[in-house]
């Protein structure tokens, strides 16, 4: 099965890995060391280890508390949130110009509602034969 991208936490005490370059919760590096010392020094702090960079050689491990793994856990959700809305949507409404007047107003009553969602709204207005 296709290997997936696994969300930010602690990885417990699941690490694959033998020697791991290992972070501290203040940035510093730690240097590497085997998974056996990590977990220790995870036990003593009352720490959570996290996988930061996998594609390494030794991969990347930090030791954080865990209100600092919430901290960037709402980051990263918000920064994709805003990746996201970068991208802009657009709804299109044609109507003729002779409209009933309940079309006319469901149809206004829609374009306010897209409006109001940031939505850009093109209205085309046809000639009525």
């Amino acid at each position: 099965e296709p290997k997936r991208k696994t969300a930010f936490g602690s990885v417990g005490r699941r690490i694959p890995y033998r020697i791991l370059n290992v972070i501290n919760q203040d940035g510093e590096s730690l240097g590497n060391m085997h998974r056996a010392e990590a977990l220790k020094l995870m036990d003593q702090h009352d720490l959570k280890l996290v996988l930061l960079h996998e594609n390494v050689e030794p991969p990347v491990y930090r030791l954080m508390t865990g209100q600092q793994i919430h901290e960037e856990q709402l980051k990263r959700a918000e920064k994709k949130k805003s990746s996201t809305k970068s991208e802009m949507v657009q709804k299109e409404l044609s109507f003729s110009s002779a409209i009933a007047k309940n079309d006319l107003d469901t149809k206004t009553k829609q374009i306010a509602h897209w409006i109001e969602k940031k939505y850009h709204v093109k209205i085309t207005i046809r000639q009525a034969k």
